[in-house]
Protein backbone atom coordinates (compact mmCIF):
# COMPACT_ATOMS: atom_id res chain seq x y z
CA UNK A 1 0.00 0.00 0.00
CA UNK A 2 1.28 3.35 -1.03
CA UNK A 3 1.19 6.34 1.52
CA UNK A 4 -0.39 8.55 -1.09
CA UNK A 5 -1.69 7.41 -4.19
CA UNK A 6 -2.22 10.34 -6.85
CA UNK A 7 -5.26 9.22 -9.26
CA UNK A 8 -5.53 10.70 -13.01
CA UNK A 9 -2.90 13.34 -12.98
CA UNK A 10 -1.66 14.86 -16.16
CA UNK A 11 2.34 14.66 -15.92
CA UNK A 12 5.00 16.22 -18.24
CA UNK A 13 7.35 14.47 -19.80
CA UNK A 14 10.91 16.92 -19.94
CA UNK A 15 12.45 14.84 -22.32
CA UNK A 16 9.82 13.75 -24.57
CA UNK A 17 7.27 17.35 -23.90
CA UNK A 18 4.36 14.76 -23.89
CA UNK A 19 1.74 14.73 -21.97
CA UNK A 20 0.36 11.89 -20.12
CA UNK A 21 -2.59 11.19 -17.42
CA UNK A 22 -1.34 8.64 -14.93
CA UNK A 23 -1.28 7.47 -11.29
CA UNK A 24 1.42 7.91 -8.82
CA UNK A 25 1.98 6.19 -5.99
CA UNK A 26 4.51 7.34 -3.00
CA UNK A 27 6.19 5.68 -0.26
CA UNK A 28 8.78 6.51 2.40
CA UNK A 29 9.10 10.34 0.70
CA UNK A 30 9.69 8.86 -2.62
CA UNK A 31 8.20 8.64 -6.34
CA UNK A 32 7.62 4.78 -6.21
CA UNK A 33 6.07 4.27 -9.10
CA UNK A 34 4.30 5.63 -12.42
CA UNK A 35 1.22 4.49 -14.51
CA UNK A 36 -1.63 2.22 -13.87
CA UNK A 37 -1.40 1.44 -10.39
CA UNK A 38 -3.78 -1.04 -9.17
CA UNK A 39 -2.45 -1.17 -5.50
CA UNK A 40 -4.37 1.42 -3.08
CA UNK A 41 -3.33 4.32 -1.30
CA UNK A 42 -3.55 4.64 2.40
CA UNK A 43 -4.31 8.54 1.38
CA UNK A 44 -5.80 8.34 -2.23
CA UNK A 45 -5.83 12.21 -4.80
CA UNK A 46 -8.25 12.17 -7.47
CA UNK A 47 -5.94 14.57 -9.56
CA UNK A 48 -9.15 14.54 -11.83
CA UNK A 49 -6.61 15.26 -14.85
CA UNK A 50 -4.91 18.39 -13.20
CA UNK A 51 -1.26 18.93 -13.58
CA UNK A 52 1.16 17.17 -11.45
CA UNK A 53 4.57 19.30 -11.32
CA UNK A 54 7.41 18.75 -9.87
CA UNK A 55 7.65 21.36 -6.72
CA UNK A 56 8.58 24.58 -7.77
CA UNK A 57 12.44 25.24 -6.88
CA UNK A 58 13.23 28.93 -5.85
CA UNK A 59 16.92 28.99 -6.61
CA UNK A 60 16.63 32.91 -5.33
CA UNK A 61 14.79 33.78 -2.34
CA UNK A 62 15.76 35.51 1.42
CA UNK A 63 15.49 33.32 4.43
CA UNK A 64 13.42 35.06 7.70
CA UNK A 65 15.19 35.55 10.82
CA UNK A 66 14.31 32.24 12.51
CA UNK A 67 13.96 31.14 16.15
CA UNK A 68 13.15 35.13 16.78
CA UNK A 69 9.51 36.25 17.80
CA UNK A 70 9.85 39.64 17.46
CA UNK A 71 10.50 39.27 14.09
CA UNK A 72 6.59 37.86 14.04
CA UNK A 73 6.25 34.06 12.77
CA UNK A 74 8.60 31.95 12.75
CA UNK A 75 8.58 31.00 9.15
CA UNK A 76 7.49 34.56 7.99
CA UNK A 77 8.30 34.02 4.17
CA UNK A 78 8.29 30.12 4.34
CA UNK A 79 5.14 29.87 4.44
CA UNK A 80 3.81 31.50 1.89
CA UNK A 81 6.36 30.07 -0.27
CA UNK A 82 4.74 26.42 0.51
CA UNK A 83 1.40 27.63 -0.04
CA UNK A 84 2.41 29.09 -4.18
CA UNK A 85 4.18 25.50 -4.43
CA UNK A 86 7.95 25.82 -3.15
CA UNK A 87 9.44 22.81 -1.75
CA UNK A 88 12.93 23.75 -1.88
CA UNK A 89 14.57 27.38 -2.04
CA UNK A 90 17.91 28.80 -2.23
CA UNK A 91 18.70 32.09 1.03
CA UNK A 92 21.52 33.90 2.03
CA UNK A 93 21.27 35.28 -1.61
CA UNK A 94 21.81 38.82 -2.29
CA UNK A 95 25.74 39.20 -0.48
CA UNK A 96 22.99 38.50 2.59
CA UNK A 97 22.57 36.36 5.73
CA UNK A 98 19.82 37.06 8.06
CA UNK A 99 21.63 35.29 10.99
CA UNK A 100 24.74 32.68 11.14
CA UNK A 101 24.37 29.67 8.95
CA UNK A 102 25.31 27.98 12.50
CA UNK A 103 21.73 29.35 13.45
CA UNK A 104 19.69 29.09 10.54
CA UNK A 105 21.05 25.24 9.99
CA UNK A 106 20.69 24.68 13.38
CA UNK A 107 17.32 25.54 13.84
CA UNK A 108 16.26 23.79 10.89
CA UNK A 109 17.67 21.00 12.11
CA UNK A 110 16.35 20.60 14.85
CA UNK A 111 12.82 22.30 14.50
CA UNK A 112 12.28 21.18 10.75
CA UNK A 113 11.03 23.83 7.95
CA UNK A 114 7.93 24.52 5.81
CA UNK A 115 10.46 23.93 2.92
CA UNK A 116 13.77 22.81 2.05
CA UNK A 117 16.35 25.12 2.32
CA UNK A 118 19.57 25.60 0.82
CA UNK A 119 22.09 28.47 1.33
CA UNK A 120 25.31 30.44 -0.03
CA UNK A 121 27.15 32.14 2.84
CA UNK A 122 26.56 36.08 1.97
CA UNK A 123 29.52 38.94 1.13
CA UNK A 124 27.75 41.64 2.75
CA UNK A 125 27.15 39.51 5.84
CA UNK A 126 30.65 38.46 6.48
CA UNK A 127 31.72 42.14 5.84
CA UNK A 128 29.72 43.35 8.61
CA UNK A 129 30.88 40.70 11.00
CA UNK A 130 34.29 41.23 10.24
CA UNK A 131 33.25 45.31 11.48
CA UNK A 132 32.83 46.49 7.96
CA UNK A 133 30.63 49.38 8.33
CA UNK A 134 30.87 51.47 5.96
CA UNK A 135 29.65 50.04 2.62
CA UNK A 136 31.86 52.42 0.51
CA UNK A 137 34.70 51.96 1.29
CA UNK A 138 37.00 48.81 0.54
CA UNK A 139 38.34 46.06 2.65
CA UNK A 140 41.96 46.16 4.55
CA UNK A 141 44.02 42.91 3.88
CA UNK A 142 43.51 41.43 7.09
CA UNK A 143 39.50 42.26 6.71
CA UNK A 144 39.93 39.76 3.39
CA UNK A 145 41.55 37.31 5.63
CA UNK A 146 38.85 37.32 8.53
CA UNK A 147 35.77 36.67 5.77
CA UNK A 148 38.13 34.10 3.77
CA UNK A 149 38.31 31.76 6.94
CA UNK A 150 34.56 32.86 7.78
CA UNK A 151 33.97 31.40 4.00
CA UNK A 152 35.84 27.96 4.23
CA UNK A 153 33.86 27.22 7.64
CA UNK A 154 30.57 27.85 6.23
CA UNK A 155 31.48 26.25 2.90
CA UNK A 156 33.14 23.31 4.23
CA UNK A 157 31.75 22.77 7.70
CA UNK A 158 28.23 23.91 6.74
CA UNK A 159 28.43 22.98 3.39
CA UNK A 160 26.68 26.13 1.84
CA UNK A 161 26.39 25.47 -1.71
CA UNK A 162 28.71 28.75 -2.17
CA UNK A 163 29.08 32.35 -2.14
CA UNK A 164 26.46 35.14 -2.76
CA UNK A 165 27.89 38.71 -3.50
CA UNK A 166 25.62 41.91 -3.42
CA UNK A 167 27.36 44.32 -5.19
CA UNK A 168 24.81 46.93 -6.00
CA UNK A 169 24.46 47.13 -1.67
CA UNK A 170 28.32 47.47 -1.10
CA UNK A 171 29.79 49.75 -3.58
CA UNK A 172 33.11 49.87 -1.98
CA UNK A 173 33.56 45.65 -2.85
CA UNK A 174 36.52 45.59 -5.60
CA UNK A 175 36.89 42.93 -8.10
CA UNK A 176 39.75 41.88 -6.35
CA UNK A 177 38.08 41.23 -2.99
CA UNK A 178 35.25 38.90 -4.60
CA UNK A 179 38.46 36.97 -6.33
CA UNK A 180 40.18 36.64 -3.20
CA UNK A 181 37.44 35.39 -1.36
CA UNK A 182 36.58 32.82 -4.05
CA UNK A 183 40.83 31.32 -4.21
CA UNK A 184 39.75 30.43 -0.53
CA UNK A 185 37.40 27.80 -1.21
CA UNK A 186 39.19 27.33 -5.16
CA UNK A 187 39.10 23.63 -4.79
CA UNK A 188 35.32 22.67 -3.74
CA UNK A 189 32.38 22.23 -5.90
CA UNK A 190 30.45 25.61 -5.02
CA UNK A 191 28.04 27.92 -6.94
CA UNK A 192 28.49 31.69 -7.22
CA UNK A 193 25.84 34.33 -6.87
CA UNK A 194 25.50 38.04 -7.31
CA UNK A 195 23.32 41.01 -7.15
CA UNK A 196 24.80 43.28 -10.12
CA UNK A 197 26.69 46.49 -9.30
CA UNK A 198 24.70 48.64 -10.52
CA UNK A 199 21.24 49.00 -13.25
CA UNK A 200 19.74 50.48 -16.32
CA UNK A 201 22.50 52.34 -18.56
CA UNK A 202 25.01 50.58 -15.98
CA UNK A 203 23.71 47.19 -16.40
CA UNK A 204 25.51 46.03 -19.42
CA UNK A 205 28.69 46.96 -17.48
CA UNK A 206 27.41 44.74 -14.36
CA UNK A 207 26.61 41.85 -16.36
CA UNK A 208 30.29 41.74 -18.09
CA UNK A 209 31.81 42.06 -14.52
CA UNK A 210 29.85 39.02 -13.45
CA UNK A 211 30.89 37.11 -16.40
CA UNK A 212 34.25 38.02 -16.06
CA UNK A 213 34.16 36.95 -11.90
CA UNK A 214 33.05 33.31 -13.57
CA UNK A 215 36.04 33.38 -16.01
CA UNK A 216 38.65 34.35 -13.16
CA UNK A 217 37.80 32.02 -10.63
CA UNK A 218 36.77 29.29 -12.93
CA UNK A 219 33.49 28.69 -10.85
CA UNK A 220 29.76 29.05 -12.40
CA UNK A 221 27.79 32.02 -11.54
CA UNK A 222 24.52 32.90 -11.28
CA UNK A 223 23.00 36.01 -12.10
CA UNK A 224 20.13 37.28 -10.10
CA UNK A 225 17.26 38.75 -10.93
CA UNK A 226 18.33 40.32 -13.98
CA UNK A 227 14.86 42.06 -14.99
CA UNK A 228 15.67 44.21 -12.39
CA UNK A 229 19.35 44.95 -13.80
CA UNK A 230 18.38 45.75 -17.36
CA UNK A 231 14.65 45.44 -17.78
CA UNK A 232 15.42 49.38 -18.97
CA UNK A 233 15.68 49.37 -22.30
CA UNK A 234 18.71 46.63 -22.39
CA UNK A 235 17.05 43.50 -21.85
CA UNK A 236 18.02 42.05 -25.60
CA UNK A 237 22.10 43.06 -25.36
CA UNK A 238 22.33 41.48 -21.49
CA UNK A 239 20.68 38.20 -22.81
CA UNK A 240 22.72 38.38 -25.97
CA UNK A 241 26.21 39.17 -24.08
CA UNK A 242 25.29 36.00 -21.63
CA UNK A 243 24.32 33.86 -24.30
CA UNK A 244 27.82 34.93 -26.12
CA UNK A 245 29.67 34.04 -22.68
CA UNK A 246 27.65 30.35 -22.79
CA UNK A 247 28.62 29.86 -26.52
CA UNK A 248 32.09 30.29 -24.84
CA UNK A 249 31.85 27.87 -22.22
CA UNK A 250 31.87 30.23 -19.36
CA UNK A 251 29.14 28.96 -17.16
CA UNK A 252 27.14 31.27 -15.83
CA UNK A 253 22.85 31.87 -15.82
CA UNK A 254 20.53 33.84 -14.69
CA UNK A 255 17.43 34.20 -12.75
CA UNK A 256 14.50 36.38 -12.72
CA UNK A 257 11.09 37.20 -11.36
CA UNK A 258 7.93 38.10 -13.25
CA UNK A 259 7.13 41.51 -12.01
CA UNK A 260 8.52 45.15 -13.16
CA UNK A 261 8.64 46.54 -9.54
CA UNK A 262 11.60 45.30 -7.27
CA UNK A 263 12.12 45.62 -3.46
CA UNK A 264 14.22 46.56 -0.68
CA UNK A 265 15.47 48.56 1.74
CA UNK A 266 14.80 52.20 1.55
CA UNK A 267 17.91 53.10 3.40
CA UNK A 268 20.30 50.87 1.40
CA UNK A 269 23.02 52.24 -1.35
CA UNK A 270 20.16 51.38 -4.32
CA UNK A 271 18.07 54.63 -3.39
CA UNK A 272 21.80 56.67 -3.28
CA UNK A 273 21.31 60.48 -5.32
CA UNK A 274 20.92 59.96 -8.55
CA UNK A 275 18.62 57.01 -8.93
CA UNK A 276 15.79 58.45 -10.43
CA UNK A 277 17.12 59.86 -12.77
CA UNK A 278 18.63 56.79 -13.79
CA UNK A 279 15.64 55.16 -14.12
CA UNK A 280 14.11 58.26 -15.59
CA UNK A 281 11.23 57.73 -12.69
CA UNK A 282 9.74 59.96 -9.97
CA UNK A 283 9.47 59.77 -6.09
CA UNK A 284 6.41 58.40 -6.77
CA UNK A 285 7.18 55.21 -8.41
CA UNK A 286 8.30 54.18 -4.74
CA UNK A 287 5.83 52.17 -2.56
CA UNK A 288 6.16 52.34 1.19
CA UNK A 289 4.96 48.86 2.66
CA UNK A 290 5.09 49.28 6.35
CA UNK A 291 3.32 51.31 8.96
CA UNK A 292 3.28 54.04 9.57
CA UNK A 293 3.11 54.73 6.04
CA UNK A 294 1.60 51.13 4.79
CA UNK A 295 0.68 51.44 0.78
CA UNK A 296 1.52 55.13 0.47
CA UNK A 297 3.38 56.31 -2.46
CA UNK A 298 6.19 58.59 -2.24
CA UNK A 299 6.98 62.56 -2.91
CA UNK A 300 10.17 63.92 -2.31
CA UNK A 301 10.16 64.96 1.36
CA UNK A 302 8.57 61.26 2.25
CA UNK A 303 11.13 59.80 0.53
CA UNK A 304 13.74 61.28 2.30
CA UNK A 305 11.76 61.37 5.87
CA UNK A 306 11.12 57.20 5.59
CA UNK A 307 15.45 56.80 4.30
CA UNK A 308 16.23 58.85 7.19
CA UNK A 309 13.46 57.24 9.82
CA UNK A 310 13.22 53.68 8.47
CA UNK A 311 16.01 52.80 7.03
CA UNK A 312 15.06 49.19 7.63
CA UNK A 313 11.64 49.53 5.83
CA UNK A 314 10.82 47.56 3.14
CA UNK A 315 9.61 49.53 0.09
CA UNK A 316 8.82 48.71 -3.89
CA UNK A 317 10.02 50.38 -6.71
CA UNK A 318 8.02 50.65 -9.99
CA UNK A 319 10.58 51.19 -12.14
CA UNK A 320 11.21 47.84 -14.80
CA UNK A 321 9.95 47.74 -18.06
CA UNK A 322 7.35 44.02 -17.91
CA UNK A 323 8.06 43.43 -21.44
CA UNK A 324 11.75 43.22 -20.90
CA UNK A 325 10.98 41.11 -17.88
CA UNK A 326 9.42 38.63 -19.82
CA UNK A 327 11.78 39.11 -22.44
CA UNK A 328 14.35 37.59 -19.62
CA UNK A 329 12.00 34.81 -18.17
CA UNK A 330 11.87 33.48 -21.94
CA UNK A 331 15.76 33.14 -22.37
CA UNK A 332 16.75 29.47 -22.54
CA UNK A 333 19.26 29.98 -19.55
CA UNK A 334 17.06 32.12 -17.26
CA UNK A 335 15.07 30.41 -14.54
CA UNK A 336 11.76 31.37 -12.68
CA UNK A 337 12.76 32.90 -8.89
CA UNK A 338 11.00 34.48 -6.42
CA UNK A 339 13.57 36.96 -5.09
CA UNK A 340 11.16 37.01 -2.39
CA UNK A 341 11.81 38.90 1.03
CA UNK A 342 8.87 39.53 3.77
CA UNK A 343 9.86 41.72 7.15
CA UNK A 344 6.70 40.40 9.57
CA UNK A 345 4.69 39.63 6.81
CA UNK A 346 5.13 42.62 4.23
CA UNK A 347 7.30 43.53 1.07
CA UNK A 348 6.85 41.94 -2.31
CA UNK A 349 3.86 40.37 -3.78
CA UNK A 350 6.69 37.77 -5.54
CA UNK A 351 7.03 36.31 -2.20
CA UNK A 352 3.85 34.67 -2.53
CA UNK A 353 2.63 34.81 -6.00
CA UNK A 354 5.82 34.37 -8.61
CA UNK A 355 5.22 30.48 -9.39
CA UNK A 356 1.14 31.24 -9.89
CA UNK A 357 1.57 34.59 -11.76
CA UNK A 358 4.13 32.67 -14.54
CA UNK A 359 1.76 29.89 -15.10
CA UNK A 360 -1.51 32.22 -15.13
CA UNK A 361 -0.72 35.13 -16.23
CA UNK A 362 2.36 34.47 -18.64
CA UNK A 363 1.41 31.28 -19.76
CA UNK A 364 -2.32 30.79 -20.01
CA UNK A 365 -3.32 34.27 -20.18
CA UNK A 366 -0.56 35.88 -22.27
CA UNK A 367 0.78 32.62 -24.05
CA UNK A 368 4.46 33.90 -23.69
CA UNK A 369 5.50 30.36 -22.72
CA UNK A 370 4.15 26.90 -23.23
CA UNK A 371 3.50 25.55 -20.05
CA UNK A 372 5.62 22.33 -20.33
CA UNK A 373 8.81 25.13 -20.64
CA UNK A 374 7.36 27.47 -17.70
CA UNK A 375 7.26 24.43 -15.65
CA UNK A 376 10.51 23.48 -16.91
CA UNK A 377 12.32 27.18 -15.14
CA UNK A 378 10.85 26.33 -12.01
CA UNK A 379 12.03 22.88 -11.63
CA UNK A 380 14.44 20.83 -13.58
CA UNK A 381 16.57 23.75 -14.82
CA UNK A 382 16.87 24.96 -10.91
CA UNK A 383 17.58 21.53 -9.57
CA UNK A 384 20.31 21.00 -12.49
CA UNK A 385 21.79 23.97 -11.58
CA UNK A 386 22.52 23.37 -8.01
CA UNK A 387 22.53 19.88 -8.33
CA UNK A 388 19.54 18.56 -7.39
CA UNK A 389 19.32 14.95 -8.97
CA UNK A 390 16.40 13.96 -6.58
CA UNK A 391 14.19 17.18 -7.06
CA UNK A 392 12.96 18.58 -9.81
CA UNK A 393 11.31 15.68 -12.30
CA UNK A 394 8.70 13.12 -11.91
CA UNK A 395 9.99 9.90 -12.28
CA UNK A 396 10.43 7.04 -10.16
CA UNK A 397 13.19 7.03 -7.57
CA UNK A 398 12.72 11.11 -7.34
CA UNK A 399 12.02 12.45 -4.08
CA UNK A 400 8.27 13.14 -3.82
CA UNK A 401 8.08 16.49 -3.75
CA UNK A 402 4.60 17.33 -5.85
CA UNK A 403 2.08 20.59 -6.00
CA UNK A 404 -1.19 19.35 -8.05
CA UNK A 405 -3.04 22.83 -9.56
CA UNK A 406 -5.65 23.46 -12.01
CA UNK A 407 -4.26 25.02 -14.88
CA UNK A 408 -7.09 26.46 -16.23
CA UNK A 409 -7.14 28.32 -13.01
CA UNK A 410 -3.75 28.91 -11.30
CA UNK A 411 -3.12 32.77 -10.58
CA UNK A 412 -1.30 35.06 -8.07
CA UNK A 413 -3.34 36.39 -4.93
CA UNK A 414 -1.04 38.35 -3.77
CA UNK A 415 -0.87 42.25 -4.65
CA UNK A 416 1.40 45.53 -3.86
CA UNK A 417 -1.23 46.38 -1.09
CA UNK A 418 -1.79 42.74 0.31
CA UNK A 419 1.74 41.13 -0.73
CA UNK A 420 0.63 37.98 1.44
CA UNK A 421 -2.23 36.49 -0.12
CA UNK A 422 -2.47 33.12 -1.27
CA UNK A 423 -3.05 32.18 -4.61
CA UNK A 424 -5.54 30.26 -6.72
CA UNK A 425 -5.52 26.87 -8.30
CA UNK A 426 -3.33 24.55 -6.25
CA UNK A 427 -5.00 22.11 -5.04
CA UNK A 428 -2.47 20.37 -3.14
CA UNK A 429 1.59 20.71 -1.91
CA UNK A 430 3.17 17.60 -1.51
CA UNK A 431 6.96 17.80 0.66
CA UNK A 432 8.92 15.11 1.31
CA UNK A 433 6.09 12.28 0.71
CA UNK A 434 3.71 14.01 3.07
CA UNK A 435 0.66 16.39 1.82
CA UNK A 436 1.61 19.94 3.77
CA UNK A 437 -0.52 21.97 1.83
CA UNK A 438 -4.69 21.29 1.07
CA UNK A 439 -6.28 24.00 -0.89
CA UNK A 440 -4.30 26.95 0.34
CA UNK A 441 -4.31 25.57 4.09
CA UNK A 442 -0.94 24.38 5.58
CA UNK A 443 -1.27 21.28 7.06
CA UNK A 444 2.24 20.72 7.98
CA UNK A 445 4.81 23.15 8.02
CA UNK A 446 7.91 20.76 9.63
CA UNK A 447 8.26 19.07 7.12
CA UNK A 448 11.82 20.39 5.15
CA UNK A 449 15.13 20.45 6.25
CA UNK A 450 18.62 22.07 5.20
CA UNK A 451 20.29 19.90 2.19
CA UNK A 452 24.10 20.53 2.55
CA UNK A 453 26.31 21.05 -0.41
CA UNK A 454 27.72 17.32 0.33
CA UNK A 455 24.32 15.83 0.09
CA UNK A 456 24.07 17.26 -3.60
CA UNK A 457 24.76 14.26 -6.40
CA UNK A 458 25.94 16.71 -9.14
Amino acid sequence: MYDIKILDGRLFDFDTGRSDIKDIGIRDGKIEAIGSLSDEGKIEINAKEKVISPGFIDIHMHEEVIGNSADGDDYDIANRMLTMGATTCVSGCCGNNRQSLDDFFGFIDKNGAPVNYLSFIGHNYLREKVGINDRYREAKKEEIEKMKRMIIHDVIDNQAIGISFGLEYSPGVTIDEIISLCEAVKDEDILLSAHYRKDAKYGIDSIKEMIEISKITKQPMQISHIGSCTAFGMMKESLNIIQSAIDEGIDVAADCYPYNAFSTYIGSAVFDEGCFELWNKSYDSILLTEDPYKGVRCDKELFYKVREEYPQMLVVAFVMEEEEVIEAIKAPFVSVASDGLFRRGQGHPRGSGTFPRVLGRFVRDRKELTLIDALKKMTIVPAKRIGLKNKGNIKEGMDADIVIFNPDTIIDGATFEEPNLPPKGIDYVILNGKIAVENNKILENRLGKVIRRNELNK
